[in-house]
């Protein structure tokens, strides 16, 4: 259902700050917290003693300790000790590859051997001082794949958004889409038009009139597993549109890092990366907030879609122009899945 053999967000810093975190990820119940020199660690959610979960208790000089009888778990998952018992040869249990990196703690739920630090996308705007960043975490009840093709086609605008984002001429203006190796690109440009709510409150963030039209775009980048970036503005007419100079346009990144728990379920990790007036820390906070209540819309449709398609397993979905990018999305997945397969067999033989 979802490659394994890759770097997915798993929580941000400060869910991991006070206590243990358990999360499920692909499928792979592992709890991450903070061990030696303050690095973060993650291990199979299971103690070996009785089974309780890890996530539950607490983090004493580095040590995982569980909340259950005690028992002291090492980064590696080796038991080092447990209080009056002889534990040393307590089978271990998994660790997991994990990095701390751009304002997120990433982990490689597949094959430890594969996993280069490397292969974590860089995020150019992550402490930059040319960009405000806003972000924050939904859990949605469906497959992560709903997801990608939501954001990779963004017709859905008009009717799921039509008080913020949202307006006719996102129909009215076909969009294009390209593949370039593992990235798939849709893109849209609709020039000499009137900017919806939501853009308004970017314009006048920027000191920029917000009753004039407007050239806007929409760029969504997928790259695998199931990351999608969006570049997303507005500049006033005539100025350049996307190529128009900063100081005619407000200009941001919708961030989406969507990661598995099941195959049912998601942990979908959102924000919007901004390059105008980034100092604004009350417009960052009023951005999160809409933008927040956009992704919330999509909260509800994308359950209510997954029990659909649950209850009727035979229905095939219908593809048409404007599901390019997700059916091109769902295919570099596929084949990625079936390469792992294939090797995952071949070592087994």
């Amino acid at each position: 259902m979802f490659p394994k053999n890759t770097w997915y967000v798993a929580c941000t810093p400060n869910e991991i700050d006070e206590k243990p975190l358990g999360r499920k990820i692909c499928g792979e119940s592992i709890v991450f917290y903070r061990g030696e020199e303050n690095r973060v660690a993650a291990v199979e959610d299971f103690c070996p003693h009785r089974g309780a979960p890890l996530s539950l208790g607490y983090v004493c000089e580095g040590k995982l300790v569980c909340g259950y009888h005690g028992l002291e778990m090492g980064c590696d998952g080796k038991t080092i000790s447990m209080p009056g018992q002889r534990v040393r040869g307590f089978p271990a249990i998994r660790s997991f590859p994990v990095v701390e990196r751009y304002g997120f703690i990433w982990v490689w739920p597949g094959d430890a051997a594969q996993a280069s630090p490397d292969k974590i996308p860089h995020l150019e705007w992550y402490d930059n001082p040319e960009w405000a960043y806003g972000g924050g975490l939904f859990h949605i009840n469906c497959d992560y794949r709903l997801m990608i093709d939501n954001l990779m086609d963004l017709t859905h605008e008009t009717y799921v958004h039509s008080t913020s984002i949202g307006q006719k001429e996102i129909d009215e203006t076909p969009s294009k889409t390209t593949v370039e190796g593992d990235m798939v690109v849709t893109s849209r440009f609709m020039d000499n038009i009137m900017p919806p709510p939501f853009w308004k409150l970017a314009l006048r963030g920027n000191n920029l009139a917000d009753d004039v039209p407007v050239d806007r775009w929409q760029i969504c980048r997928f790259t695998p597993p199931s990351n999608v970036m969006i570049e997303v503005g507005v500049a006033h007419a005539g100025k350049g549109g996307y190529d128009a100079p900063a100081e005619h346009k407000a200009y941001s990144v919708v961030v989406d890092f969507i990661t598995p728990e099941t195959e049912t379920s998601i942990h979908y990790f959102w924000g919007m990366a901004r390059k105008f007036n980034p100092k604004d820390k009350a417009l960052t906070a009023t951005i999160r907030e809409g933008q927040g209540k956009i992704f919330s819309e999509d909260l509800q449709m994308l359950e209510l879609q997954q029990k659909n398609l649950l209850t009727y397993p035979e229905r095939a979905l219908l593809m048409l122009n404007i599901d390019a990018g997700g059916v091109q999305s769902r295919k570099i997945l596929n084949r990625i899945m079936a390469e792992e397969q294939a090797a995952k067999a071949s070592a087994g033989a």
